[in-house]
């Protein structure tokens, strides 16, 4: 009889044995204070996400470009590169100087620099989000000869920006190339002559 009045002295009070849990009201005060910082924070990644996008581009251009003259020496000549049309959910490619819908690399069998239906694609690359890509003087086609030097693409470039920002934004950046062939990028719009 003893023990059974030991262990009611010491048991446990009911209310110690609960485990405290969030109220709603604090969830819903932690969730609006998350979203009132992230919406103060947002705006400040945006700059970064144009550069990343921007630089995502130029280096698909690049390798098109590298693909394209590989191909062209490979073959002898007879390569050519060329803008994808409006369509498909895509609207950046309403002039001959517009390539943000992307672009393709196909052997020119009939060495005119214009896709036929039956000449083959080599490599494509789809449309660029939230990026304009500007053929700077440029036309909707470039040919490559058998030395690997593109016709239309020297002295004249393209530059890269941001669809939201345009030209302004501190991200965009031009894709020059020299006669000799050497790629760089540059902060100016249009490539320097040099």
């Amino acid at each position: 009889m003893q023990r059974l009045h030991f262990f009611q002295r010491h048991r446990p009070r009911s209310s110690a044995l609960r485990m405290r849990g969030f109220s709603l009201i604090e969830v819903m005060v932690t969730v609006g204070i998350l979203g009132v910082l992230a919406a103060l924070a947002g705006p400040s990644f945006q700059p970064l996400i144009d550069k990343w996008r921007v630089q995502q581009a130029i280096e698909n251009m690049k390798t098109t470009i590298y693909y394209a003259r590989s191909e062209a020496i490979k073959r002898g000549g007879r390569i050519g590169i060329q803008k994808n049309a409006n369509g498909n959910d895509c609207t950046q490619a309403g002039t001959k100087e517009e390539w943000g819908c992307g672009w393709f690399v196909f052997a020119d069998t009939n060495d005119n620099g214009t896709w036929q239906k039956d000449e083959e694609i080599l490599q494509t690359t789809p449309a660029l989000t939230k990026i304009n890509v500007i053929h700077n003087g440029g036309g909707a086609n470039i040919k490559v000869n058998r030395y690997g030097k593109l016709g239309s693409l020297n002295a004249k470039g393209f530059f890269f920006n941001p669809d939201s920002t345009g030209v302004a934004s501190s991200a965009t950046r031009s894709l020059c190339m020299s006669a000799g062939g050497r790629i760089r990028i540059v902060e100016e719009i249009p490539c320097p002559k040099k």
